[in-house]
């Protein structure tokens, strides 16, 4: 999850300017090594680039309230009710509009994936040589999708690229990098819904064989009453042990705050102005879909040594 802070309003008292020179991604790969969640703490702000992201991050109660008080002028004007039908009716058609404006050259390769989901990389990697298999939900133009193929070292991999957008499964299989046979693995791509209320489960896929499944802002785009689909459907891709690497936006994102009129569908729960759909989470949301209504345990990776 994401969480921005809202920026001091302007001529704020106590405000100061902090300048900050991005370094190459190059040089920040690796400092996670080895990878502790819990453990990386902005404390000198010209630092603020050494992670892709920081842990434990106040957002106190002024900001909260500031918060608050911008989604409740978002309730005074929603999305009318007959647009709302229409937007939730076949969203897929919009992630098709979407792919076919922005084709995979708009998009950058997600090389924070060392950084933020090492785990990959030791499925990945030479020494493990044992059968894997991964999937990536919601794969779009492929760019998580190649960087971990291309990088693969184990030939005994399986990678499957799923999305319901076939413009987007289009893209990934037009990709030279594509191919089923591939040198480095086993790689399929198909259209699938990760929501759909039939249990049908990826094409060329095995029910519980998934030692991970990558979902980046995934989640945010379905309907509330979508989820428990989502998840009995995980539930039977996942083998026993397995995991899946979560990314989407929280409550109070600057995302959510900055939606103007007429983009509220319901609470949290927003259209873009491209059709597609976003929700923001709470921590406590995702604990409740994937382990109390889901079949899911979490695992606890903060370790206390105090």
């Amino acid at each position: 999850m994401t969480i921005d802070s809202i920026p001091p309003a302007e001529g704020a008292a106590g405000a100061e300017e902090v300048h900050v020179t991005k370094p190459p991604l190059d040089s920040r790969i690796g400092k996670d090594d080895p990878f502790v969640f819990g453990k990386r703490y902005l404390t000198n702000e010209e630092e603020v680039f050494s992670h892709n992201a920081w842990d434990h991050v106040e957002f106190g109660e002024e900001q909260v309230e500031q918060a608050k008080q911008m989604i409740e002028k978002q309730y005074e004007n929603p999305v009318a009710e007959f647009d709302k039908t229409l937007y939730n009716t076949n969203p897929a058609k919009y992630w098709d509009i979407f792919y076919k404006h922005n084709r995979e050259n708009f998009f950058k390769d997600r090389k924070w994936l060392q950084i933020e989901f090492p785990t990959i990389y030791e499925l990945t990697g030479e020494n493990y040589n044992k059968p894997a298999t991964i999937l990536e939900i919601g794969c779009g133009a492929g760019n998580t999708f190649f960087p971990v193929l291309n990088q693969n070292k184990n030939p005994q991999l399986k990678l499957f690229g799923c999305d319901y957008s076939k413009v987007a499964v289009d893209l990934i299989k037009e990709n030279e990098n594509f191919a089923p046979n591939h040198e480095k693995g086993i790689a399929y791509s198909s259209v699938w819904d990760l929501s759909n209320p039939n249990f049908e489960i990826p094409e060329d896929m095995e029910p519980n064989s998934c030692d991970i499944v990558i979902m980046v802002f995934v989640f945010l785009a379905l309907h509330p009453d979508q989820w428990k689909h989502a998840i009995n459907n995980l539930a039977k891709i996942m083998k026993p042990g397995g995991q899946i690497l979560f990314r989407d936006y929280a409550r109070y994102d600057l995302a959510q705050l900055r939606f103007k009129k007429g983009r509220l569908l319901e609470d949290n729960f927003y259209i873009r102005g491209d059709g597609t759909r976003v929700y923001f989470f709470t921590e406590e949301e995702m604990r409740s879909i994937f382990t109390e209504e889901g079949p899911f345990e979490e695992k606890e990776a903060v370790e206390d040594v105090s």
